[in-house]
């Protein structure tokens, strides 16, 4: 089973290594980073960069499409070529995903009108305004279309389908063996959680942080 992530410039890296690191763990699969062109592609810090090794043009039919997100993915949503192999893609995926932002260039492309979908809590509304039926939930399974909420939650996503394809135990074998057991030192990782102020703040400078 070929699983293709995609890579665009100032993607967040989180959101692909996250399911590289769990979804990634299915049994005989074929995990490529795919983009436009081949080489090195940096994420949104400028500082790290992980490498295509295949062009969307050499991976036409993957079984798993994994979009992540991040501040690049604004300048991506009118970007023909990647829309149309989001299109290509699929069309015969048996899994199309997404994390955090990455939902945005499915709705671009058309794949999400009518489903509920959801993307990185700052993004919700453009999410809806694409056609989606946006949700705050962390992973949202509609069909074959799998959508999680901002970064972290790719690694929820993976163990998600990993489960679906490989069984609950596989899943909760890799989830031991990644010891993927989150006890964070605040209780401040959503909207609903964190302190207004920081919430207001946020929304305040979204349009500056997601592009």
């Amino acid at each position: 089973m070929q699983i293709a992530i995609l890579l665009f410039d100032r993607f967040t890296a989180l959101d692909a290594v996250g399911p590289y690191e769990t979804l990634g763990r299915l049994p005989d699969a074929d995990t490529v980073f795919v983009a436009e062109r081949t080489g090195p592609v940096r994420s949104d810090t400028g500082r790290l960069a992980l490498t295509a090794d295949r062009s969307l043009a050499e991976v036409p039919g993957p079984d798993i499409l994994v979009v992540p997100g991040g501040p690049g993915q604004s300048d991506q949503m009118d970007n023909r070529v990647l829309l149309d192999w989001l299109r290509a893609a699929d069309a015969t995926s048996l899994w199309t995903t997404s994390v955090c932002t990455g939902s945005l260039l499915l709705a671009a492309a058309g794949l999400l009108d009518g489903r509920r979908a959801t993307s990185h809590w700052l993004a919700l509304d453009q999410l809806g305004r694409f056609g989606a039926k946006a949700t705050g939930e962390r992973v949202v399974t509609d069909g074959k279309y799998v959508t999680a909420a901002g970064v972290s939650s790719g690694i929820d996503m993976g163990l998600t389908l990993l489960g679906r394809i490989a069984g609950d135990e596989h899943a909760q074998a890799v989830q031991l063996l990644t010891e993927y057991d989150p006890q964070p030192p605040y209780d401040a990782g959503s909207p609903r959680k964190a302190p207004a102020h920081l919430v207001e703040e946020f929304r305040s400078k979204s349009r500056f942080l997601l592009t």
